[in-house]
């Protein structure tokens, strides 16, 4: 299976260590691609560079996390809008709400939000969404916007069927992560990740979050890793009744058309 991992903080200090190795165990397993994300613009201007190291297996969007949204600024518009001039970005986000943590308050989220969807109609760069209990906040800002902007993705879905049918009515992309592959909080998405169209659905680790609890033999640690992306491609297989390598091949051939990877350099097109 060839994969593309839409959701990888490979910035993070949990890969402080052996950030190349993971990279390479990704590889090994298929995920042939890996969308680098960041909560601020330092973490994005790290991404950049990691980019640049890896040019034929990374890419990297441009945003600042809801988490982080209470430190947003206008420099901060202004570097972002630098950095989307760059070829190792593909995307604007991540960015959206959150109102479980509420790390931000949701007047910030708000304007942060707004910012984002700016800037990728601006660019004309796909948006990168996050989104936790705030859907109903989130479309009142974004489906206004909706005829001007590309193409955007939900990503890291995990709520209701309910949630779904109004982001897919709102032509979305959706991505799934190892949430799916959790027996505790995530059964409810074997219910639905059916009705994900297959040309709206993508797959993702959001490592080192959400290992996949359904791993066998069970990992070491808690850390996920973009390796383990074949496990949540197994589970959406099962939940839908497809094969592991049709999900694969349709997921894969939409996060390319999404993020206009064959039009990237180190492709081969």
């Amino acid at each position: 299976m060839q994969l593309v991992d839409i959701a990888a903080n490979l910035t993070s200090n949990q890969f402080a260590s052996d950030r190349d190795a993971v990279i390479a165990r990704a590889l090994a397993a298929g995920v042939e691609r890996m969308v680098v994300l960041g909560l601020n613009v330092p973490d994005v201007e790290a991404a950049v560079e990691l980019v640049r190291r890896h040019p034929e297996h990374l890419v990297a969007t441009a945003g600042v996390h809801p988490h982080s949204a209470g430190e947003f600024g206008p420099d901060d518009v202004a570097r972002l809008r630098a950095l989307c001039d760059l070829p190792e970005i593909v995307a604007v986000g991540e960015c959206g709400l959150d109102h479980n943590r509420m790390w931000s308050d949701e007047a910030s989220q708000a304007a942060c939000l707004e910012a984002h969807v700016e800037l990728a109609i601006e660019t004309g760069l796909p948006l990168f969404l996050h989104e936790r209990e705030a859907r109903v906040p989130l479309l009142e800002i974004l489906a206004p916007r909706r005829a001007e902007l590309g193409d955007v993705v939900v990503h890291c879905f995990t709520g209701s069927r309910e949630d779904l049918m109004a982001y897919l009515d709102l032509d979305l992309h959706v991505g799934i992560t190892g949430w799916i592959c959790d027996e505790r909080r995530g059964a409810h998405l074997h219910d639905i990740v059916g009705l994900i169209p297959t040309e709206r659905l993508m797959v993702e680790t959001d490592a080192p979050y959400l290992l996949p609890r359904s791993l066998r033999p069970k990992p070491e640690t808690r850390r996920n890793e973009p390796m383990h992306l074949p496990e949540v491609v197994r589970t959406i297989a099962a939940a839908t009744g497809r094969t592991p390598q049709d999900v694969a091949a349709s997921s894969t051939a939409v996060a390319h058309r999404f993020f206009r990877l064959d039009a990237r350099s180190g492709t081969g097109a």
